[in-house]
Parts: structure tokens; sequence; C-alpha cells
């Protein structure tokens, strides 16, 4: 996967082939922030000016920024199904938190 990092922020990377451009759209958010550029060294700068713009945008106008999604997620399931992922898991030689990381990514995409 093509990925940037700054400042906790992560930007999934594409490029049009058409329009011969790299772009990006900073991930793990909802609000919609992108920038794209003709180069990767450009797209880098782009980034990093698209992350410190949403920041300074967000504190003018009075509002939080968003923040990456933490990593930690808390759900509950069926006994059931908890105990078949926790067997899944030992049979995988496996932490639960491991193996169940590993399905929600497959899963996920």
């Amino acid at each position: 996967m093509n990925v940037m990092h700054y400042k906790d922020y992560t930007a999934r990377i594409e490029y049009d082939d058409e329009d011969e451009i790299f772009f990006g759209k900073i991930a793990d958010i909802s609000d919609g922030v992108g920038f794209h550029a003709d180069t990767v060294v450009d797209l880098k700068v782009a980034f990093h000016e698209a992350v410190d713009d949403y920041i300074e945008t967000c504190t003018k106008i009075g509002k939080q920024p968003q923040k990456p999604y933490s990593g930690k997620m808390m759900f509950r399931v069926k006994p059931e199904i908890h105990r078949r992922a926790a067997l899944a898991a030992e049979r995988a030689g496996k932490s639960l938190n491991q193996w169940a990381e590993e399905a929600l990514d497959k899963a996920a995409g």
C-alpha cells in the first residue's frame, strides 16, 4: 500500500495515469482532505501543507481537528463467537488480538 505519514496523519497515495499526477487523501478521518502533485517530492510537500492547513483551518473556525483512529477497538460479541475466535487464534499460534487484527484487515480489504 502506498502511504505517507506526517504529524500522526496517514495519507493513501495513488497515481492517475491519464492526468499523470500523484494524488492522496488523508485517511482515518471523515473530513475530506486531499492533495496532488506531479512528483513524489512535491507530493510530500503538498501532503504536509494539506495537514498543516487542515489543522490551521480547524483552529480558525473553532473546530477540533479530527484525529486518526487510535487502534483501540472495544465491541461486544456473543460468547460463542468469542470462544470460536479464541480457539481459532490458539490454533493459529497467535494472540486473540493478533488474530482479530488480521481477520479485520482481511475483511476490510
